[in-house]
């Protein structure tokens, strides 16, 4: 499998090379030069497939020879050791809980599959030291400084925006200490995910330190997130009705990540694209002109992002055609208001709390349902609702019982450095 930059499809590289790079040179996103097509048995029987097998088959083709078969099903065994179920919430929606793993995080998958792979190219060329550079908007930075933690040869340095972040995802980014180092950037998420784009071309930098990216712009961080989508079809086979998935989204990796399950041949009938009132896809889905938007703050933070990176490579997935694109996607915003709403009305009448992600990702479902009342809809809830402990409980008036991990974690003394330009940032990798 080789992959290209969406900016220019000359620049053709590895599987390898795509990740230790991050981003082309050209700051182009890479995609695969194909999407495999899965054999329609592999459908049939994915209910009695073991889950890893059923991973590896997914996701080994966009890996190709370059990491030897016994040694991925070893990488894919160790990201995917913890549940993905699918929560019944009412009897036409439900709920794929992908908090479970070590951050309670949706992006624990594509970090830890991430570092794996990362951490097996480097022992290959151990005197390349390398240092993984990451914009987080709440959850990936949390996720990539576990999945990273300790390995050798890598330093990592996520770039977070002041104030923005809940105590638990803060607490997650800047306590680890070792190999991980967190800037705290006095900004917004679009600022710290500009600043690493520019690293990454700025050759004073990359003469110097071998950079990387973990956010979703890097293709080991965004294709393992497709698994999601098959682990929820397996547990749902047997419902029989046209399955339609609804994404909490922000940088729109994961529901992406979606799309190419679906061009493999997973039955998903239709995506959601559920954002907060940072609605640059919706619009441009209303009226197909695309225009980035000036990010708000909201209480749904890890979808504060005004120009998601990964909406090119959806276009890409559906030819740059709007009418094909809008025959699988729809997308729906909503207010912080709306949220609570949401998050209330789930909690009072069918007793299942949500984060307020979760909340806005139900909230697109049932607005999509309501013209489709054949079909059954999942919601990805993408977070634990303790990361977003305050919001929760003043909405829900209840209190939410803190897993212990996090109690030792809010205990920790936070260790992050300020910053507040881009030079800032250069100096800082400079010295």
């Amino acid at each position: 499998m080789h992959y290209y930059s969406l900016s220019n499809p000359n620049e053709i590289t590895s599987f390898s090379k795509a990740v230790v790079n991050g981003i082309a040179p050209d700051r182009g996103l890479y995609f695969p030069s194909e999407i495999p097509k899965l054999p329609a048995s592999f459908f049939e029987t994915i209910e009695q497939m073991d889950v890893h097998e059923m991973a590896l088959t997914a996701i080994e083709a966009f890996v190709g020879d370059e990491i030897p078969r016994t040694e991925l099903k070893r990488i894919v065994k160790t990201t995917l050791d913890f549940e993905f179920p699918v929560v019944p919430v009412d009897d036409q929606i439900g709920s794929l809980e992908l908090f479970h793993g070590p951050t309670l995080a949706f992006k624990d998958v594509g970090a830890r599959f991430m570092a794996q792979c990362l951490g097996y190219f480097n022992q290959q060329n151990s005197d390349q030291k390398v240092t993984v550079l990451v914009a987080t908007s709440g959850d990936t930075g949390g996720a990539v400084a576990n999945g990273f933690l300790g390995v050798e040869g890598i330093e990592v340095v996520i770039l977070y925006p002041k104030g923005k972040v809940s105590e638990v995802q803060e607490q997650q980014l800047t306590t680890l200490g070792q190999n991980i180092t967190a800037l705290e950037v006095d900004g917004v998420f679009d600022d710290c995910q500009d600043m690493v784009k520019t690293a990454f071309l700025d050759t004073e930098i990359t003469n110097q330190r071998k950079l990387t990216s973990a956010n979703s712009i890097n293709v080991a961080r965004w294709l393992p997130q497709m698994l999601y989508y098959f682990l929820a079809y397996r547990q749902l086979k047997k419902k029989k009705q046209p399955l339609v998935v609804a994404v909490p989204s922000g940088n729109f990796g994961n529901i992406c990540a979606g799309m190419i399950a679906q061009q493999m041949g997973l039955p998903i009938d239709h995506f959601i694209a559920a954002t907060n009132v940072n609605d640059a896809v919706p619009s441009y889905l209303e009226s197909g002109n695309y225009q980035a938007v000036k990010t708000t703050p909201t209480i749904s933070n890890a979808m504060d992002v005004g120009d998601p990176s990964n909406f090119v490579r959806i276009q890409k997935i559906y030819g740059n055609d709007y009418k094909n694109l809008c025959q699988h996607l729809s997308g729906y915003r909503f207010t912080d208001d709306e949220t609570r709403v949401a998050m209330k009305e789930i909690y009072t009448q069918l007793g299942y709390i949500t984060d307020p992600h979760g909340a806005v990702g139900y909230l697109g479902l049932k607005e999509y349902l309501k013209d489709h009342p054949e079909k059954y809809g999942v919601f990805l809830e993408t977070a634990h609702p303790v990361k977003f402990l305050d919001t929760v409980e003043s909405t829900l008036q209840t209190k939410v019982e803190l897993p212990q991990r996090i109690k030792a974690l809010l205990k920790k003394e936070k260790q992050s450095t300020p910053i507040s330009s881009y030079a800032d940032l250069k100096a800082y990798l400079l010295a």
